[in-house]
């Protein structure tokens, strides 16, 4: 990769929180360092946070029930967030949501700050209310979460169940922001991953410059209403 086009590079630790306002036509690739990652992730128009990640409809209007290359995700206002331009996993999990404190009590066991430092058992949901309250948000404004490296399969009675093996060393999944976007994070364990101890993963995150989608561009063209979503984005920033 070319280094003039990365802006930012950081590694988030195993169980880490992180958020970020994305400019317009920059991407973020998110890579798994070590295999079996989990990235929880929420995101907001930054410049009107009541419009945010809306999954249901994100699913809905390009008829799936995960998320790969060529998925948009949509706003409440049926606008384009973020589109997923590249991914060498092939899966990413919309269904899950993620843990709590009681959770990871239960699963794991009691293991804290003060007894443990810095290896203490973090949990998604604590994480994704630091990152809002440093927006000026909160419990209010939390929504669904997509589970980036994570595979949830439901079978015929409805049953969720999480796929094993998860993603590889070095998989990455880009995400194109198409317009300001608030984009919030976390590196927890799934809630579903049978996995018994508390072992979250590493990731890599870059920030990239990317030119603006054009009219042939996959994701604009992937769906109907993801071409729907692009127009609605660009009447935002053109006054309309």
């Amino acid at each position: 990769m070319d280094a003039e086009i990365i802006l930012f590079e950081e590694t988030l630790p195993g169980g880490g929180l992180w958020s970020w306002p994305l400019r317009r036509h920059t991407t973020l690739r998110l890579t798994d360092l070590e295999g079996g990652a989990n990235v929880g992730l929420m995101a907001y128009n930054a410049s009107q946070p009541p419009d945010r990640l809306n999954l249901p409809d994100t699913l809905k209007a390009q008829y799936t029930a995960k998320l790969t290359r060529g998925h948009v995700l949509m706003s409440d206002m049926g606008r384009a967030l973020l589109s997923i331009t590249a991914d060498a996993a092939g899966w990413h999990d919309p269904l899950g949501g993620h843990g709590n404190a009681a959770m990871v009590k239960t699963k794991y066991g009691e293991a804290t700050y003060q007894a443990r430092r810095n290896d203490w058992h973090r949990n998604a949901h604590d994480n994704f209310l630091i990152e809002l309250a440093k927006h000026g948000l909160g419990k209010r404004d939390l929504v669904a979460n997509v589970n980036f490296f994570s595979r949830v399969d439901v079978d015929g009675a409805g049953k969720m169940q999480f796929h094993t093996p998860d993603s590889k060393a070095g998989v990455h999944v880009d995400l194109r922001a198409e317009m300001n976007v608030l984009v919030v994070l976390n590196t927890c364990q799934h809630p579903l991953d049978p996995n018994p101890q508390y072992a979250p993963k590493p990731v890599k995150l870059t920030v990239l410059k990317t030119p603006p989608p054009g009219p042939d561009d996959f994701c604009r063209n992937f769906r109907g209403e993801n071409q729907r979503s692009f127009i609605l984005t660009e009447r935002l920033f053109s006054g309309e």
